[in-house]
C-alpha cells in the first residue's frame, strides 16, 4: 500500500482518494480532496495559505528539523528485509512515537513562552491600573513590599459567592 504527499497542504493520500493533476510536461501532481486542487487551480502559494504543512514549518508553527522525520522518508530504492531488523524495528516504533511527542509538546510550549510574558506584563499593567478595586488590606501589603524591597507575601482572601435566586428560579 503506498500512501502519497498532496502536493498543496502536504496531508497524507490513501489509496482509492484525492484527484491527480497531469501537466503537459508530464509532472504529476496528487491532491487530496478538492479543496487543494481548487487553491492549486487558483495559482496560490501553499506558504502563503495558513492551512497548509508548508505555511505553518515556514512560520515555526510546526517542528521541522528533527531525527525521527527521518524515518518518514521516502526510498526510492528496494531494501532486504531480515526477520531480527523488522522486530528490532517494530519494537522501536513506539519509542520513536514517544519521543516525537515529548519534542513537540516542548516546540509548543517554547513557542507559547513570548506570549505568556506578555500576557503577564499586561496583567500587570492592568493590576496596577486598577488597583483601587482591590480590598485595602490587600493594596497595604502590596505597597508597603515595595516601599521595603521585602519579598511579597501571598496573602489569601476568602470569598463568599452567593447565588441569588431569581423569581422565575423559585416557581419552577
Amino acid at each position: 500500500m503506498r500512501l502519497e504527499k498532496c502536493w498543496f497542504c502536504s496531508s497524507t493520500i490513501y489509496p482509492g482518494h484525492g484527484i491527480q493533476f497531469v501537466r503537459n510536461d508530464a509532472k504529476i501532481f496528487r491532491f487530496c480532496r478538492s479543496k487543494c486542487h481548487k487553491n492549486f487551480k487558483m495559482k496560490r502559494n501553499p506558504r502563503k495559505v495558513k492551512w497548509t504543512k508548508a505555511y505553518r514549518r515556514l512560520h515555526g508553527k510546526d517542528m521541522t528539523q528533527d531525527s525521527t522525520f527521518e524515518f518518514e522518508r521516502k526510498r526510492n530504492r528496494p531494501e532486504r528485509y531480515d526477520r531480527n531488523v523488522t522486530e528490532q524495528t517494530l519494537k522501536a516504533i513506539p519509542v520513536i512515537v514517544k519521543a516525537r511527542h515529548e519534542r513537540l509538546k516542548k516546540h509548543i510550549s517554547d513557542r507559547h513562552k513570548p506570549g505568556k510574558k506578555k500576557e503577564l506584563e499586561r496583567d500587570n499593567k492592568e493590576l496596577e491600573q486598577d488597583i483601587n478595586i482591590l480590598p485595602k488590606k490587600l493594596r497595604s501589603t502590596e505597597g508597603s513590599a515595595e516601599e521595603t524591597k521585602e519579598p511579597k507575601e501571598r496573602v489569601t482572601v476568602k470569598v463568599k459567592v452567593v447565588q441569588q435566586q431569581t423569581e422565575d428560579r423559585m416557581e419552577e
